[in-house]
């Protein structure tokens, strides 16, 4: 089965506007069980600039739910990026020549498509982001970037199908 690497915005979006902790408690469950399984990740990097806050993601339920070690440690995914992979990523998928302030405009994205390019054939990068072909340079979007680099790319909702999420589902008796 494919691995599915989470962006940031996964969990942002799916907790402020439609699988908040409090009203879909099952969704998270979920996740953290497919986590266990091996079935969805997220590099050290992508799950840092949540826990971290990133200066744009209040402290709510969500930054409290990764906080606690146990989800930590379902979630992570225990590798290290390759940075000669991190390198062709920003090439091709962005520009080789970034300055410092389109750096930081980046973010930690091409960690989280480099880990994906290290095993193309069985690991897919899950985004709530649009492609915008036309982006240039920092402003390029996660899909165009996944696509540069040949790497497989879906939303949210293609991963949730794919892995057969349903607000009925029951975790199964270990």
């Amino acid at each position: 089965m494919k691995l599915y690497l989470l962006d940031a915005n996964v969990l942002i979006t799916a907790n402020r506007d439609y699988y908040s902790m409090e009203m879909v408690p099952v969704f998270w469950e979920w996740l953290l069980h497919m986590a266990e399984r091996g079935h969805v990740k997220m590099p050290i990097e992508t799950l840092e600039e949540v826990r971290d806050g990133g200066g744009k993601v209040k402290k709510d339920a969500l930054v409290s739910w990764l906080n606690r070690a146990d989800v930590y440690e379902k979630l992570v995914l225990e590798e290290d990026a390759v940075p000669e992979i991190v390198a062709a990523v920003m090439a091709k998928g962005y520009a080789p020549d970034l300055d410092e302030t389109e750096l930081e405009a980046v973010g930690r994205d091409p960690f989280l498509i480099a880990y994906a390019a290290a095993d193309r054939d069985n690991r897919v990068v899950v985004s709530i982001e649009v492609s915008a072909p036309a982006k240039k340079r920092a402003n390029r979007r996660v899909p165009d970037a996944c696509h540069d680099n040949g790497v497989s790319v879906c939303n949210t909702f293609t991963m949730l199908r794919e892995l057969g999420f349903t607000t009925a589902w029951i975790k199964p008796a270990a």
